[in-house]
């Protein structure tokens, strides 16, 4: 463990790191009812997408593991579902294995990409200021998805946001867990995100929010009926040009600022602001796209809840490779995983919004060229609910500011070769 990990050298032990994975994997495991839930709607059988999600997701998180040795997970990602659920299926009435066909070809230029150095030359483009902005939009971002699957704020009646029903249901047990979390972190207890999540979820049992299996034991279900499931007969229209594009905008985005806010927190970027290995991480999720097509799932991509782990002091690939060891468990035990309800998950999640933080004391905030590119990275990802539009805002204001304050030069060639894709995506696809 120690030789192939390097756990001396991220000054962490077995222990920690598998704590961290269980954490992570508490944290995102909900993606197994959720992306079947969200793919059944297009016609594929629930039970056989639940099995290729589990699958994508322990070869992707293992290749990250095992290649890359970093702490992150990676699963079929959320928006990219409903993408390909909701507007390929739904709106554009393309068959669910049309979709699929896209998500394949997404997966096998993300690996061209990786291959030949552009997905890290991008990470690598972005300035340190907006780096450290991505990880606290990032924390923003993580948050406000615990605060509202908890129903602790809602969509408001005439406001685009309230607070929910706070006294009762999932709400009133997230703050108690929240308010556990919060003291076992005080006092220093190793392993207070994963313990707190346990202890909400045995005090959801209780009160209704969620029940004892009857049997915790169940075999996977077969992938046969979506898996190898293609259509190419419309691979040159003018529409799986738009799929796959969008596929791969959101995707690459996603995952590029994932990486980079995950990793300021783990303190894993260089003197130069480069995470050293990104390109072993990157493929990881071009392979687990890929194989994810292959088994007939959507879109594989590095999850933000990674950070849950981090926060947790996960810090070399072993923390992925427990992740990845309770998804396979999960297989099998699926009825006990699932019970773990939202309000549950939610106290993790907010405080890793708080642990995220951290990197706005490193923010240049007296250099407007700077700060308002960084706040408009923060903010906007909450608001947009996309890590991606956060990233696209923040880089073309970023090169806006710089350009018309007679500062260009302190723009390279690869950050106006990404705002100009953000720009010409704002102006032809939205």
């Amino acid at each position: 463990m120690e030789k192939f990990f390097k756990l001396k050298e991220h000054n962490t032990t077995v222990k920690t790191e598998i704590i961290a994975g269980i954490t992570t994997f508490m944290t995102m495991g909900y993606i197994l009812v959720v992306n079947p839930g969200i793919l059944s709607t297009t016609g594929m059988p629930f039970d056989a997408v639940f099995t290729a999600t589990a699958l994508a997701s322990i070869i992707a998180t293992l290749v990250m593991a095992l290649y890359a040795n970093f702490p992150f997970a990676l699963a079929p990602g959320m928006g990219l579902n409903a993408f390909f659920a909701f507007t390929v299926v739904g709106i554009m009435g393309y068959s669910w294995q049309f979709a699929l066909t896209a998500v394949f070809l997404e997966g096998i230029i993300f690996i061209i990409l990786t291959f030949v150095n552009v997905r890290e030359a991008i990470i690598d483009s972005i300035p340190m200021n907006l780096k450290h902005a991505v990880s606290v939009g990032i924390g923003l971002f993580i948050a406000f998805i615990g605060l509202n699957g908890a129903g602790i704020v809602v969509v408001g009646q005439g406001t685009p946001l309230a607070l929910g029903s706070v006294s009762t249901g999932p709400a009133a047990v997230a703050i108690a867990g929240l308010l556990i979390t919060g003291v076992m972190l005080a006092k220093n207890v190793k392993g207070a995100l994963l313990w707190g999540i346990l202890i909400t979820t045995a005090i959801s049992v209780p009160v209704g929010l969620t029940a004892l299996p009857a049997s915790p034991v169940s075999l996977p279900p077969s992938i046969a009926p979506i898996a190898f499931q293609f259509d190419f007969s419309n691979i040159l229209s003018l529409d799986m040009l738009v799929v796959l594009f969008t596929f791969l905008f959101v995707d690459m985005f996603d995952t590029v600022g994932t990486l980079i806010g995950v990793s300021v927190k783990a303190d894993l970027l260089d003197e130069n602001g480069n995470l050293p290995g990104a390109k072993r991480a990157l493929f990881a999720d071009a392979i687990g796209t890929t194989v994810g097509a292959l088994l007939g799932t959507s879109t594989v991509t590095t999850y933000v809840e990674s950070a849950a782990g981090v926060a947790d002091g996960g810090r070399t690939g072993l923390t992925a490779l427990s992740t990845a060891g309770m998804f396979f468990i999960a297989l099998f035990l699926s009825p006990l995983f699932l019970m773990v309800p939202a309000a549950a998950t939610a106290p993790a999640l907010i405080l890793v919004g708080l642990f995220m933080m951290s990197p706005i004391l490193k923010i240049n905030l007296d250099d407007f060229t700077e700060s308002i590119p960084a706040f408009l990275t923060i903010i906007m990802m909450p608001l947009a609910y996309s890590i991606a539009e956060g990233i696209a805002f923040g880089v073309a204001s970023y090169i806006i500011l710089k350009f018309v304050s007679g500062r260009a030069k302190e723009v390279s060639l690869v950050t106006y070769a990404v705002g100009l894709i953000f720009v010409l995506r704002f102006i032809f696809i939205l």
